[in-house]
């Protein structure tokens, strides 16, 4: 992967961990970051540059990252709303890991951060990245990820079972 030709919004309201992963981007080779201190400013980062990738942190104030990402994916002036985002967490409830899946988020870095996370996350993101999706109440990536070499059927949630069949 050409991690110099990557733009990288990093959002995070903790100075430390922006230092800690600009350092992470820069050993692999990024040479464009950007930084924000939460979501507000990281959406007008995104409307003021070419962003490739978001790393966002999951707990901020005032907006926070589930905000953000729902702002980006949903707004009808985002200026992004396929961006890869790849949301930070440290300990985090899995409903806040679950709730900021269901706003768009497409991969999940848990903290402590390491070379070997964030370069694991960017690749999964831009080499493999999900299908996005559009109904009533969500766009993003395909939230589903585990494949059951077994499923036979159309249908992938265990509450499809119930479906009638579809008879043409």
């Amino acid at each position: 992967m050409r991690y110099d030709l990557l733009n990288i919004l990093v959002v995070d309201d903790n100075h430390y961990i922006r230092i800690l992963l600009t350092e992470i981007l820069r050993a692999i080779g990024v040479t464009r970051i950007h930084e924000a201190t939460d979501g507000a400013e990281g959406l007008q980062m995104m409307r003021d540059h070419d962003i490739d990738v978001v790393m966002t942190d999951l707990s901020m104030q005032p907006l926070d990252g589930i905000d953000f990402v729902r702002l980006l994916r949903n707004s009808p002036d985002s200026p992004n709303k396929m961006a890869p985002i790849i949301m930070i967490t440290g300990h985090s409830t899995l409903q806040r890991v679950h709730e900021a899946r269901d706003a768009g988020v497409d991969e999940f870095l848990a903290k402590p951060l390491t070379a070997r996370g964030v370069i694991q996350r960017l690749h999964q993101a831009i080499e493999h990245p999900r299908p996005y999706f559009r109904s009533n109440d969500y766009f993003g990536p395909d939230r589903r990820r585990r494949v059951d070499p077994n499923f036979k059927g159309p249908w992938r949630r265990e509450a499809d079972a119930l479906r009638p069949p579809n008879r043409g």
